[in-house]
């Protein structure tokens, strides 16, 4: 048996002799800065990929082909002192954060709370360059306190049309979804509508994220225990609907209202736990971004997905010696 360091080893040596020569550089194993938790990446109007991370400050990291990957620096430098009532602390973890960029501006959601808290809010910020310390506070988008039927984090934007919806919940009733003003960014009303929920596992569902490919929309989630090291039994779960408000069913039928969801991706090789996702359309399709787990800690994986089947399964193709994308875009 080949050792994980060899094999990538290996990997990297067949896919230089491949010669891609395509605009995009992938599939290729993530180099430089990948070191991540809950990665959301976007690109700007110059091609630039934009990885925003859970940190103190929320992390920036670029790349100019999707697969060297350059550390910048903070979305707050200075700290982000409104969110210290959530977290608990002075200038504590920001999670989750998920990026738009609309030709022009950078729209940045994140999440502030501590671990098991419902004391939880979701808040917006903007930038024309995506930089380090060129942010500005828009403010609160939405919030849970205790005693609320579920948890204000993991926030995720669509946008269908003229709306904008926000996807938002962790474990308690589940995933949920908001309207959005599509001006300001911010919550337009207070109808909340339920997207999934598990009974299962303590109610383990969490990191929703939504796709459209066809005419379906697709509710990708996380399940089971995340941040636990080589422990963590994250797996990436999905349904689809023909409407964004739902019902979502998985593959057999199961509503995830019910519990159900297809599995996407689960602990595999030397992977353990990958989940806290993200979709990117990108110029060669859909593309799967997330984060996993090895010894040496949390970092980023990337996959093309494939929806031929009208479910979406890791892409794969083949290079010499068998070599296929079920490792491709993966730090071990």
């Amino acid at each position: 048996m080949v050792s994980s360091s060899s094999f990538f080893q290996f990997l990297l040596v067949a896919l230089t002799c491949v010669g891609l020569g395509s605009a995009y550089v992938g599939p290729g194993v993530v180099s430089g800065s990948t070191g991540t938790h809950d990665p959301t990446i976007c690109k700007d109007k110059d091609g630039t990929y934009f990885l925003f991370a859970t940190a103190v400050g929320i992390s920036i990291t670029t790349s100019t082909d999707r697969t060297a990957f350059t550390y910048q620096g903070l979305v707050w430098p200075n700290g982000a002192s409104w969110t210290d009532e959530y977290t608990l602390t002075s200038n504590g973890n920001l999670w989750a954060p998920e990026c738009y960029y609309d030709g022009s501006q950078f729209w940045l959601y994140y999440a502030a709370s501590s671990f098991g808290s419902q004391n939880s809010a979701i808040f917006l910020a903007t930038s024309s360059t995506g930089a380090p310390g060129s942010w500005t506070n828009k403010g609160l988008v939405t919030s849970t306190s205790t005693g609320d039927s579920y948890n204000a984090i993991d926030p995720n934007l669509y946008i269908d049309g003229s709306t904008w919806y926000l996807s938002l919940g962790s474990w308690w009733t589940g995933i949920k979804m908001i309207k959005l003003n599509s001006s300001t960014g911010l919550s337009s009303g207070s109808s909340v509508t339920s997207l999934a929920q598990r009974t299962a596992a303590s109610g383990a569902i969490e990191a929703s994220s939504i796709y459209k490919y066809g005419s379906y929309y697709y509710l990708f989630t996380s399940w089971d225990v995340c941040c636990s090291g080589t422990s963590s039994t994250y797996n990436i779960r999905v349904g689809r609907s023909t409407s964004i408000s739902g019902t979502y069913y998985d593959k057999s039928g199961v509503s995830l209202l019910s519990g159900g969801g297809t599995l996407v991706l689960e602990s595999h090789d030397a992977i353990y736990g990958p989940g806290g996702q993200d979709i990117l359309e990108d110029g060669d399709g859909p593309i799967l971004v997330y984060h996993y787990y090895t010894s040496a800690g949390s970092f980023l994986g990337i996959n093309r997905l494939d929806f031929s089947t009208g479910w979406p399964v890791r892409k794969r193709r083949k290079y010499p010696s068998g070599l296929s994308d079920h490792y491709l875009q993966v730090v071990a």
